[in-house]
This record gives C-alpha cells, sequence and structure tokens, in this order.
C-alpha cells in the first residue's frame, strides 16, 4: 500500500495497479492532503479509447467504487463528465447527488462532497481525477481548494504528457494492495496501549478502509462470540454470522463516506441486543461494542440463515445500472446505456443486442464494432440455425465462451465468431417467463468468467431484459401514433394566389400518445380559409375529435358559410358528437386582392402578425368560448389587414406554455424572434420558430404550426 505522510495527521493510503507508476499514487495522495480530501481516484484515459480506467484510488474500499472502475466517456457521472467536457464539475452534498447525478446517489446515499477534474493539456485529455469530503464539507468548494486541485491535475498531465513521449504509460486494472493492519507493535508505547485497551470493560475494535478487523479486544471477542484469532483480518459481517446482514455494512459504509459517527444495534442469537458505535477517520473505523438498552420491543429483520457473505460488489453494480435502464426509452437508448454503463464496468469492448422477429434473428443495435458488416450479417438468420445467438436466445439459457477455441469447438460452422475478439458472454434476455432477446458482450483478450461474474451478469441480463421489452413495446406504440398522426394531418398546403404558407406539426418531447393538434388550408372559391385547432388530451379519442372537426370545418367551408357561421357549425357538431371533450379553434378566410384576413377564434391563443417594416404585434380579437362548452355561444369575427411581405402566425398553445413560465414572457420572445428573422424565406421561418419553441426547455405538449404570408406581388 503506497502512502505520503506530512506531521503528525497520516495522508490515507493509495491503492494502486500492479504497475501503475508511483507517480499517480504519490500525486494522488499530495492532491487530497493539500484539500483535506478524505478519499478520491486517478482515472486514464487510453489512447483512441472512450473509457475511463481506474487506476489508483484512497482513502474508501475497492468495493465503493467497483461499479465505476471502469466507465465509458459518455457515461453521466462526474469523472467522464470532467473529462469529456474539460471542465471542474462539483457536487455539494447528498441532495445535489441525488439531483444531479442519480444512478451514483443510489449505490452512495451518504451525505459527502465531492470534486471532478480533468487532467489534461491544451492537446490531449489523459483521464480524469475525483476527491470527496465528508458532509461536513461547505456546500461551495474554496478558491483555494480549486486552485490546489487544478494545479494539481496540470502537475499530473504534464507528467503524463512528458511520460507518453517517452513511450512509458502508466495504469493497469485498479487493484488494493492491502497490508495487514495487525502487523505487531514494535515499540513498548504501542504495547502499552494495547494492555489498556484490552482491561476495558467493553468491546473495542479497528477496521482498516476495506472493513476488515485490525485490533479486537477480550471484551469485543467474547461479546461478539469468536475467539479472537478467527476474527483478526476478516469482516465482521462475514465472520460473524448474525452480523451478516446488508444493514449492518450500510453502516459502515455510510460512517466511512461521511465521516460521522455512526450506530446501530444488532441481536446476537438467541436474544441478547448489543449497540455498535462507530468512530471513523481516513485511516479507518474504530468500533465501541456494549450490551444495548431498551430494545425488547424491537423487531428486525431475521439474519441470512446460509452464512454467505454479503457480495456488495454486485449490489452496487446492479443497482448502478437498474437506475440507469430507469432512464432507457426506447430500443437504442437500452442499447446505448448498456455501453455506457455495463460495457464498461464488465470490461467488454463490443456489444450486440439482438431480438427475433418473424422466426428471425434481428440486430437491434449493435457498439465498438469498426466494421459494421461483421454484425448485420447476422440479422435475418433463421433461429433454427445452430448458433450460439439463436441457441440463448430460444432456449434462453446464457452462454459463456472463454476463448476463441472453445467457441469453434462448440459450433465449428462459425457463423457468429465476430472478428477480432478473443472472449464471449451470450446473456439470455427473458422477460414476463419469455426470452425477448440475446446481449452479446465481446471481450478483445481471452477472458475467464467465474461462477460470481456469472452471476452478476446474468442478472443484469434479467434488467436489461425488462428495459428491452419496454423500450420495444414504447418504439411500437410511438409508430402508430406518429403514423395515425400524420394520417389526420394535410400531406401539402396549397395555398391561393398571393400567399405562401408553411406548417410544422410538433410532438411533445415526452410520452407517445398521439395529439389533437391539426392545420389545415382548404381552397374554395373564390377564397381560401385556413384553420388551426387544438383539441383536448392526447389519445385516440382526442385524435378522432380533431379529424372529425377537421372535417366538418373543410365541409362547412365548402358550402359557403362565413367564418363565424363556420365556428357556430363546429361547435353543434362537437356537441353532437357527444365527445365530451372541448377543442379550441381558430379559423380565418383569406382574400389576397384585398389584402385582408377575416377571422373566428374559440378560446384559441391569439395569432401574431409581422408587418413588413419588421413590427410585431399580437391580435387581439373578439371570440367566443371553446368548441364543446355551449351550444348557443356565437363566435364574432374581426378584419385584419394583410399588406404584402406580412405574415401571420398561427399556432397552438404548446409553443408558448410550459410549467413554470410567463405566457406573457413567452410571447414577447416569440415577437422578438419574428422582429428580427421574419423576413427569411418562409420554410426557414418556420423552423425557427419551432426552434424557439423547443429552447431551453423540453416541450410537455404537441405544437401545430401554421405561417402565412403575403406576397409582394400579390
Amino acid at each position: 500500500m503506497v502512502g505520503v505522510s506530512d506531521g503528525p495527521e497520516p495522508a490515507p493510503a493509495a491503492g494502486t495497479a500492479p504497475g501503475a507508476h508511483p507517480v499517480l499514487s504519490l500525486a494522488l495522495v499530495s492532491m487530497m492532503h493539500e484539500v483535506h480530501a478524505h478519499s478520491g481516484a486517478v482515472y486514464l484515459l487510453g489512447p483512441g479509447e472512450q473509457v475511463l480506467r481506474m487506476a489508483v484510488h484512497a482513502g474508501m474500499p475497492r468495493a465503493f467504487a467497483a461499479p465505476w472502475e471502469r466507465v465509458g466517456l459518455s457515461a453521466p457521472i462526474p469523472v467522464a463528465d470532467a473529462a469529456r467536457e474539460r471542465r471542474l464539475v462539483w457536487v455539494g452534498g447528498e441532495e445535489e447527488m441525488a439531483r444531479c447525478y442519480p444512478r451514483v446517489a443510489v449505490v452512495l446515499p451518504y451525505p459527502f462532497a465531492l470534486a471532478a477534474l480533468p487532467v489534461a493539456t491544451e492537446r490531449q485529455v489523459y483521464g480524469a481525477v475525483f476527491v470527496t469530503w465528508p458532509g461536513t464539507h461547505p456546500p461551495e468548494l474554496s478558491d483555494a481548494e480549486r486552485d490546489h486541485l487544478w494545479a494539481a491535475c496540470e502537475r499530473l498531465a504534464l507528467r503524463l504528457e512528458r511520460a507518453a513521449g517517452e513511450g512509458r504509460t502508466f495504469g493497469g486494472e485498479s487493484d488494493v494492495l492491502a497490508a495487514p493492519a495487525w502487523a505487531a507493535a514494535e515499540t513498548l508505547g504501542a504495547v502499552e496501549a494495547a494492555r489498556l485497551v484490552s482491561r476495558l470493560p467493553y468491546g473495542l475494535v479497528s477496521l482498516d478502509l476495506d472493513g476488515r478487523i485490525g485490533f479486537v479486544n477480550a471484551a469485543a471477542a467474547e461479546l461478539l462470540g469468536r475467539p479472537a484469532g478467527e476474527l483478526l483480518g476478516t469482516l465482521p459481517w462475514v465472520s460473524v454470522p448474525w452480523l451478516n446482514d446488508p444493514m449492518y455494512e450500510d453502516r459502515y459504509r455510510g460512517a466511512l463516506l461521511s465521516q460521522r459517527t455512526t450506530s446501530f444495534v444488532a441481536l446476537r442469537p438467541p436474544g441478547e441486543w448489543l449497540s455498535f458505535r462507530m468512530y471513523p477517520s481516513t485511516t479507518g473505523l474504530s468500533v465501541r461494542i456494549g450490551r444495548a438498552r431498551a430494545v425488547a420491543d424491537m423487531a428486525p429483520e431475521p439474519p441470512r440463515a446460509d452464512g454467505a457473505p454479503s457480495r456488495l460488489v454486485s449490489i452496487s453494480q446492479v443497482l448502478s445500472f437498474a437506475g440507469a435502464l430507469t432512464e432507457a426509452v426506447g430500443v437504442q437508448d437500452v442499447v446505448q446505456l448498456v455501453w455506457d454503463e455495463v460495457a464498461p464496468a464488465v470490461g467488454s469492448q463490443a456489444l450486440v443486442v439482438l431480438g427475433s422477429q418473424g422466426g428471425r434473428l434481428h440486430v437491434l443495435g449493435h457498439r465498438g464494432y469498426r466494421d459494421p458488416h461483421t454484425v448485420e450479417r447476422f440479422h435475418g438468420l433463421p433461429l433454427a440455425r445452430r448458433t450460439p445467438g439463436t441457441h440463448v436466445l430460444t432456449s434462453g439459457v446464457p452462454a459463456f465462451f472463454e476463448s476463441r477455441d472453445q467457441l469453434e469447438r462448440l459450433y465449428p460452422a462459425r457463423h457468429e465468431t465476430p472478428d477480432g475478439y478473443a472472449a464471449w458472454a451470450y446473456l439470455p434476455l427473458i422477460a414476463s417467463g419469455r426470452p425477448v432477446g440475446t446481449c452479446v458482450l465481446a471481450y478483445a483478450e481471452p477472458h475467464v468468467f467465474p461462477a460470481d461474474e456469472r452471476a452478476v451478469l446474468t442478472s443484469l441480463g434479467g434488467l436489461i431484459a425488462q428495459a428491452l421489452e419496454r423500450a420495444r413495446l414504447y418504439d411500437a406504440k410511438h409508430r402508430l401514433a406518429q403514423g395515425l398522426q400524420q394520417a389526420l394531418l394535410p400531406r401539402s398546403l396549397a395555398p391561393p394566389p398571393g400567399i405562401e404558407a408553411a406548417a410544422r406539426y410538433l410532438p411533445a418531447a415526452h410520452g407517445m400518445d398521439i395529439g389533437g393538434d391539426f392545420y389545415d388550408l382548404v381552397p374554395s372559391l373564390p377564397l381560401t380559409a385556413a384553420v388551426i385547432g387544438d383539441v383536448q388530451g392526447h389519445n385516440v379519442t382526442a385524435a378522432a375529435l380533431m379529424g372529425q372537426i377537421r372535417t366538418g370545418v373543410r365541409a362547412y367551408t365548402t358550402v359557403g358559410q362565413a367564418p363565424h357561421e363556420v365556428m357556430r357549425s363546429t361547435n353543434r357538431l362537437v356537441f353532437d358528437l357527444g365527445a365530451e371533450l372541448f377543442a379550441s379553434c381558430l379559423y380565418l378566410r383569406l382574400d389576397p386582392a384585398r389584402g385582408t384576413a377575416v377571422m373566428a377564434r374559440a378560446g384559441h391563443p391569439p395569432p401574431l402578425l409581422r408587418r413588413p417594416d419588421g413590427r410585431v404585434r399580437v391580435l387581439d380579437l373578439a371570440g367566443g368560448p371553446l368548441l364543446g362548452i355551449d351550444p348557443a355561444a356565437v363566435y364574432p369575427t374581426t378584419e385584419v389587414s394583410l399588406a404584402p411581405g406580412s405574415v401571420l402566425v398561427l399556432y397552438t398553445d404548446g409553443l408558448v406554455e410550459t410549467p413554470g413560465t410567463d405566457i406573457e414572457d413567452a410571447l414577447v420572445g416569440l415577437g422578438g424572434l419574428l422582429s428580427e428573422v421574419g423576413d427569411r424565406p418562409l420554410e426557414q421561418l418556420a423552423d425557427e420558430v419551432g426552434r424557439y419553441g423547443a429552447a431551453g426547455r423540453e416541450r410537455v405538449d404537441d405544437v401545430a404550426l401554421l405561417l402565412l404570408r403575403a406576397c409582394q406581388e400579390a
């Protein structure tokens, strides 16, 4: 174990990789000492790679960082953000961590602060560093701490740059070179201290950073019910069966990360309650054990009977990946998240996700292959063909091939041997009791899959399967909704002479339900009508009513009704249909020869008019209630002048209404945009207005746009 001390307080020990250069360990420990951090790690980015690999860490057990020993450069975690964006990432506490990096917070839900920085020169990113402080750290990083961290990272980057120029490399797979913490005392003072502690009537135990017992006095051995010699060097939740509960292990993790005194009580069978109080420091924990009081009415979960040690690393990885997969929406999101989160953590260099359709294999997505034809040749392969992918998909049984020879011995036809890879894990994706696909992880070198790793990978396959099943359902419904929506909107617009028209339909950023927004241009002699509207709701009923309203408007326009009559007839139609939904609508009759438009409005947002001189105003139109509210409602009309070069902007409320935003401010902003770019070609202007609706936020509602410009030659 590498360590540096300066003064009476020892610096945290740094775990290093076999072959890792002392420069990394010394740089990390020095950096932590300068800013009084209690844990940290250095990550290196290999040339041409997109994976950060932890090369050295200090002040924390390896188990704490296990889910992030190898992380994709695009992963949403602090060190990846720092390296990718070349910036300092500061997380001031557990609430900010949960808000900004929920995947980290799920695995480490403790009060601590974190700073992550890139290790980079102007020309090259070599990796990243993170350091942590207990939850007592101020919510902001001080200027002195910031300067120390930047300076240390810049020095390390220069060292790495010089080493690269000389052909030297640092780092490897992260590991902890742990020295026994229970070595015999070498001084008389240490011997006397041990004798003093042994005479105390309550139990005292010393745990190192990994949770191993380095010292136990006689009272503690008696309370724990095990000889001291059997406890030394072990994890208490492994060597003491009735402490084999994740809750107790979690208390140790929380104390070490937060650097706060933590306590808990545990039941020693058959009925004796013991209290444990943990006093953490940057070198380990001191634990005081005594008999607890007033706990007769407590009923905790019974201890595990199988005596198996808890699998902290596996639990952490599964929690992290589960949190990541909940964010996936479509199939490609699932594939990308598996590539970003799972593949780096398990050391895989390539990934394929397979599904089935019509009795044939389908490649749903792949990453890491330089030649896409290597994977795409499996697309459409009959499931009856004997290959690892088809066998795992149809049988639901995982397959692990530790070398190319092993794969080719079992499948001599070599239908699925990816060129350039030497080991594979084929994971069945089983959801609702049936196989839905296969996830193939490929390794560049021969890879041994021990039993515990196979169990973890198989468990991850179950999580991936659930996410994939949801994603495929989402994609199918989304395609259906989009197809139905497009079928209900006009395929093209036919404006009259003297009028240009452009339209856009922008679906909401979230959800997959079909909306009720619509627009149309209705040619009728001698004039042309335009209409835009929004039916309440996002479902098939709303879409059906939208189609009926659009058809009704066309029919009433064709028979020559005036704008106010069209609105009144459409209102009665909504009542006659009995849809129990409301709709807003704006209808106008265009007269380009006279340069006017006559408008009738039913509860719809007012249009904007841009004059040829660039001035923009919101049209204050008379109007009536929403369609479907009052069967006797009337809809007065307003005539508006349309000088050549004028632009009318008709829109639905999704463009300007969003939670937390004032609609007046949104209209002012939209008016400013039209004033600035309103003289551009109409199709470009429609794109600009659509981008304005999505700028700085995600749309929560559909948007329909209809832009009309009076031509100069009209």
